[in-house]
């Protein structure tokens, strides 16, 4: 009986243990890696290339932001004072529009931005897509490429116009290694 009775009290504890360890299992949260979306806006290429190799980089999605008018190359000619490019980027208010506005964010915790400099700025084109998503809560990387602009007075006016949102980091990635973007994303 003795045994029948200590056998009964150790199977009635395992029970008890495997009980409290599913419990502790189920209070552990696993961390989950942050969700990226790669969003970026090229005229030529160029910010498409090395925002392919960052979303491989951080396992994101891409979103091209498309300008509802396709620009030409005489539309990107900077020389011309009248060229779309050059107008859009002296008017403060521009706001090119866009093919794709439906696209969803809300399930993303990390947004990598990315584009050429023109006239030491983002294009206009940028504005319209942080203008019109609900970005809060998201932390934004820039990048960038740009025939001879720095990145920073880019990042400088961004992070002006918009007080509110939660930038990380800028890195201009002309001519940038994989292994450059590597350590860049990695910090």
């Amino acid at each position: 009986m003795k045994k029948l009775s200590f056998l009964l009290s150790a199977l009635v504890l395992l029970g008890i243990y495997a009980c409290a360890s599913k419990v502790k299992k189920e209070e552990v949260k696993e961390e989950k890696a942050p969700k990226a979306l790669v969003a970026y806006f090229s005229a030529t290429g160029t910010t498409q290339h090395v925002a392919t190799i960052i979303s491989q980089i951080v396992g994101g999605e891409l979103y091209a932001i498309c300008p509802e008018q396709p620009y030409t190359t005489e539309d990107l000619d900077w020389t011309n004072k009248e060229s779309r490019s050059t107008i859009e980027m002296q008017d403060p208010t521009s706001r090119p529009a866009m093919t794709d506005m439906k696209a969803d964010l809300n399930d993303y915790d990390v947004l990598y931005i990315g584009f050429p400099i023109w006239w030491d700025k983002a294009p206009t084109i940028i504005n319209t897509f942080i203008e019109h998503y609900d970005l809060s809560g998201k932390k934004i990387c820039v990048f960038a490429t740009s025939g001879g602009s720095e990145i920073t007075n880019s990042f400088a006016e961004l992070k002006k116009a918009y007080p509110s949102l939660q930038w990380v980091d800028a890195k201009l990635l002309n001519k940038a290694t994989e292994e450059d973007i590597k350590a860049w994303v990695n910090k």
